[in-house]
This record gives structure tokens, C-alpha cells and sequence, in this order.
């Protein structure tokens, strides 16, 4: 399993945001300097959110994204505001490795297609979520909207179409290291071992007994592809050389 720290994106600017919450946003200093640290510490995997762009707004995120990417020898995952093959196209033109799509994973599921067809295991559909009467509710447009599709009802279609892997988010625990929602990983497990898609957590990972945990779930020999975390390795709770170790035994 990997260890795959996250880093959003607004303005420039390292930040977190308590369960999606604009309001409730935390600044932690240049990206750059932030991604050289993790990398420094064993991390292979980097995760990117650039939420300026989620929510339709222009910045100097992309230039740092590209400065990553160069910069670094660790493998990076971008998400938020891919809405077309350009835009995907130009991330990967940076040196992304993978796309998130989202809320276009929804609202467009042919994209994935698309993008799947011109970079192979270069897709990831993130699929975050809100439990409502029994449900787990996908939600859309930077997680301001309900989607009324279930995250098990629609995963099925985007595996066929090409998706790689799957980011699940439980958005009541994103940013409150409250630890992961188990019960729901365990279920995506099943359904990934039947489908060929990779299932990686998030959303809650905040210490070295929820990557034991993450670590321990198992569906016909197949295990978690990664656990992302931001804001427990950002405040310093979490350890990214220890949690590598974790991952990794």
C-alpha cells in the first residue's frame, strides 16, 4: 500500500479545508518547499488538488503543479477542475501521472472514457461521499451539491469505462482526523476486486493505527492501492517517514 500525502492548492498556497468547507480553510506555506519535504521523507506518490480551478477560477496553480513535477522524482495525482481532454491533456503535458476526475465523472462519464483511451492507468475518478438514509450519496461541484447517485451504483460503469482507481472521500471526516470510514473501504474492496479498479482511501487518516488498519483490509488477496492524508502530515501528527514504513510492510 502506499503512502500518498496531499497537498490543495489555493492561490499558489498550500492549504487545507475542514470538510470541504471554504470558509474553514488552513495555509501552510509554498507547495514546493512542502512536496520536496515529502519526497524527502520516502513518499512515491504525491497527491494534488487545485481547487481554485474546482471551482472555475483562474490562478497560478497549473505553474506550480509544473513546477512539482519537474522539480520532484515522485509520482503525482492531480484533481479538481478537470472538465474536458484539454484540460486533462494539459496536466499530463506538466508531467501528471494520473487525473482525478469528479464531478465530471457524474455528469460526464464518457470523459473518462475518453482520457482512458489516450493514457492508460492515467485515470482516477475521485468519488466523494456523504451517508444519507442508508446511502452513500456522491456529491459534486467541490462537494456544494448532492448528486442523488449512490457511490456503489456508479463505480461499476466507470471501471468499464477505463477508470484506473478510485479516491473515495468521506467528506464528514475529510480534515477532521477522525480516522477512515472502514465500513465503506472493506465494501469498495469487493466491488474493485470485481472489477479491476483500485480502491485508495481518504478522508480522515490521521495517525499510525489507522494505516494499520487501512493496511489490514483484504478482499481475495487484494488490498488498498494507497491512503491519502494532508492535514494530519501538515500539522505534524503524522509522520510521512513512519507512515511510508507502514504502508510499505
Amino acid at each position: 500500500m502506499e503512502f500518498i500525502p496531499a497537498i490543495d492548492l489555493i492561490e499558489g498556497q498550500c492549504v487545507r479545508l475542514i470538510q470541504g468547507d471554504f470558509d474553514r480553510q488552513i495555509t501552510y506555506g509554498d507547495p514546493l518547499e512542502t512536496a520536496e519535504a515529502i519526497q524527502a521523507k520516502g513518499a512515491r506518490w504525491l497527491h494534488l488538488v487545485d481547487l481554485d480551478a474546482a471551482r472555475s477560477r483562474s490562478g497560478p496553480n497549473r505553474d506550480v503543479i509544473r513546477d512539482i513535477c519537474r522539480t520532484l522524482h515522485m509520482r503525482v495525482e492531480v484533481g479538481g477542475g478537470i472538465r474536458s481532454i484539454s484540460d486533462a491533456e494539459e496536466l499530463f503535458d506538466a508531467g501528471v501521472t494520473r487525473v482525478i476526475i469528479g464531478t465530471m465523472a457524474i455528469d460526464n462519464p464518457e470523459l473518462v472514457g475518453q482520457v482512458a483511451a489516450m493514457h492508460s492507468d492515467g485515470v482516477a475518478v475521485g468519488l466523494d461521499y456523504r451517508r444519507r438514509d442508508g446511502r452513500r450519496e456522491v456529491a459534486v461541484q467541490g462537494w456544494l451539491e448532492g448528486s442523488g447517485k449512490d457511490l456503489f451504483e456508479v463505480l461499476p460503469a466507470l471501471a468499464e469505462r477505463g477508470a484506473s482507481a478510485v479516491i473515495a472521500t468521506d467528506i464528514s471526516r475529510d480534515g477532521t482526523l477522525e480516522g477512515p470510514d472502514l465500513e465503506t473501504l472493506r465494501m469498495l474492496l469487493e466491488l474493485g476486486a470485481d472489477h479491476g479498479i483500485d480502491v485508495i482511501a481518504s478522508g480522515g487518516v490521521a495517525s499510525p493505527l489507522d494505516l494499520v488498519n487501512l493496511r489490514g483490509l483484504n478482499f481475495r488477496g487484494k488490498e488498498l492501492f494507497g491512503a491519502i492524508s494532508g492535514r494530519a502530515v501538515h500539522d505534524g501528527r503524522l509522520d510521512v517517514g513512519e507512515a511510508v514504513r507502514i504502508c510499505r510492510t
